[in-house]
């Protein structure tokens, strides 16, 4: 199987499992949305730490450790923005059986384009055209249902206002993706597990519903493959297509939303989502203008030499 084919087959074998991670909470009824945060941290922090001794990561994780050393105010910026992946991940198990699967999908759909915004506000980095015509018409649709509904779903909000920002620092600080999901479910999972012993009836639960630590089980699996596949995507594919196919996921979680899950969307609100999908619209034709010039810069190169 060529190279590029089989990153993108591992794209859509990530954003499929996180489909399905999406729906547990639903599948794991009687819990709620909460309960089942917390049980999928448990579960993926299991699974995680089966992948980095799988996937001989240690000592990558080691040497990311040593280098940071006894920096406390490096290891305080590192540290800074597990909150912000804490409430991301409550959020993506709790909105789907409390009528905020649309809304969280938007603000995946968001999420890219407010780090294009970012990248050029934060970064100077400079924006192309299309970049810039897609930012606007994104900002268009979300003034417009701000116009129509007088609110904008605060899920929505959430995940594109303060993703970016988890991202952005973590990149500035050079954490790996692996180590630093591996940081967050080590400070999370010891308040998880408080959770579930005081403030839960889960064990009950599954005592009642023995079926139920399949479902736990699942959840750590899933997540770790999920993060698996994402990452050979990551390092095997070039930059732009991975960005282009990590679109598939808001797709897929607004379908499920309202076709699975029965959530209703108005048919003004869908006119004013559709500028916003025109903004990824243009971000798409924008990433096949960048493979388009990659591809001829390297043929003039191979003609050259």
């Amino acid at each position: 199987m060529p190279h590029n084919l089989k990153g993108v087959s591992a794209a859509v074998c990530s954003n499929l499992l996180f489909i399905l991670l999406f729906l547990h909470s639903g599948w794991m009824k009687p819990m709620s949305g909460t309960d089942v945060f917390a049980w999928r941290m448990v579960a993926m922090l299991a699974g995680l730490l089966v992948l980095v001794t799988v996937t001989r990561s240690w000592g990558k994780t080691a040497g990311f450790v040593r280098g940071v050393g006894c920096d406390w105010k490096r290891w305080f910026l590192i540290l800074l923005p597990t909150p912000i992946i804490a409430s991301q991940l409550w959020l993506f198990m709790w909105a789907p059986v409390n009528g905020e699967g649309v809304g969280v999908a938007m603000g995946y759909f968001l999420f890219p384009l407010m780090m294009v915004l970012a990248g050029g506000v934060l970064f100077g980095e400079k924006l192309t055209p299309l970049q810039k015509a897609a930012v606007g018409a994104a900002c268009a649709g979300v003034a417009a249902e701000l116009w129509h509904t007088g609110a904008f779903s605060w899920a929505t909000v959430w995940v594109f206002g303060t993703y970016p920002a988890y991202y952005l620092m973590r990149r500035r600080l050079k954490v790996p993706a692996l180590t630093g999901l591996l940081i967050d479910l080590l400070l999370i999972t010891p308040f998880a597990l408080l959770y579930i012993f005081t403030a839960s009836d889960s064990l009950a639960m599954i005592a009642a519903q023995p079926s139920l630590v399949g479902f736990i089980v699942l959840l750590g699996a899933g997540s770790a493959l999920a993060m698996q596949f994402n990452l050979y995507a990551g390092g095997t594919l070039p930059v732009v297509l991975f960005g282009m196919l990590s679109y598939l996921e808001p797709a897929l979680l607004f379908v499920v939303s309202v076709l699975v899950l029965g959530e209703q969307v108005s048919t003004v609100s869908l006119a004013c989502y559709s500028l916003i999908w025109l903004g990824l619209g243009l971000m798409l034709l924008d990433g096949l203008r960048a493979i388009g010039v990659q591809r001829l810069a390297r043929g003039r190169a191979l003609q050259q030499g």
